[in-house]
């Protein structure tokens, strides 16, 4: 059996929280361990789309190759609500999924699908049935935002110490890194649609009020919270909050990894 880092009473503890007070604490650059909360970084300018949120399919066509300037024009297109009224219980969170104009090949439906994908596994952080997400479309009132940004606008939208290889949170910002979406990161030991979802759940894990944590212990799954971009230090990759149907956790704190440098763009 797979040990836990939690028990199951420790996991009611956790959820018996009030949930205001989840979402207005912890850090969130997770280039900088160190980092408090940044500051909120300049308006970003959205563009209106109708375009309606793809359905996933059991098939698709060939994939499209992703490219991206190294330094975009932090200009958007949003995607459409999803249809329904999302997934999970008690206190539903909106949240707006909007990917970089300067992106090709990555269209803001398909990637919108993936998020809301990613966040609708029972395994996520929906699995305690106290919170619940819904994704909304242009024009309508959000809890936070999804942001898929070059690395450079990544720099401008999270506002800690500039290294355009990392994701972050910035207050109701949470911003994904394209060419951490794109190519992952070196030794992870898992695919690259684990690491994805993993880079899903730990910077809204930061919105919902939850810091760093360590691996707690070698060959242990990492915990989502864990900064798996930067390295394991002896667990294995995971991606989800929940295992077992318990929330799974580390001892609390962040290592001093170095982080890569920065990446250029990526062409045909």
């Amino acid at each position: 059996m797979r040990p836990k880092s939690t028990s199951r009473a420790r996991a009611a503890a956790v959820r018996a929280l009030p949930l205001a007070a989840l979402l207005l604490t912890a850090p969130t650059a997770c280039g900088e361990p160190a980092a408090g909360q940044p500051p909120f970084a300049p308006p970003v300018r959205f563009a209106e789309s109708s375009t309606p949120a793809a359905p996933l399919r059991s098939t698709r066509p060939a994939p499209t190759p992703v490219t991206y300037p190294a330094d975009g024009g932090n200009r958007w297109q949003v995607a459409a609500a999803e249809p329904g009224r999302g997934r999970g219980g008690g206190h539903v969170l909106r949240y707006r999924v909007a990917v970089e104009r300067d992106i090709a090949g990555l269209p803001v439906a398909g990637f919108a699908a993936d998020i809301t994908r990613i966040l609708s596994d029972p395994r996520g952080w929906t699995a305690a049935g106290t919170l619940g997400f819904r994704r909304v479309g242009p024009g309508q009132s959000a809890d936070f935002t999804i942001y898929l940004a070059t690395p450079g606008t990544r720099d401008e939208l999270c506002q800690d110490v500039p290294d355009g290889y990392t994701s972050c949170r910035n207050g109701d910002r949470v911003v994904l890194n394209v060419a951490r979406w794109v190519r992952g990161v070196p030794r992870y030991g898992a695919s690259l649609a684990t690491y994805r979802t993993y880079m899903v759940n730990h910077e809204v894990g930061h919105r919902l009020g939850h810091g760093h944590e360590r691996c707690p212990g070698r060959g242990r799954p990492a915990p989502v919270m864990q900064q798996q971009t930067l390295g394991l230090h002896g667990c294995t990759a995971n991606a989800l909050p929940y295992l077992d149907g318990d929330r799974y956790t580390g001892p609390s704190g962040a290592y001093d990894d170095p982080i890569p440098p920065r990446e250029g763009a990526r062409r045909r």
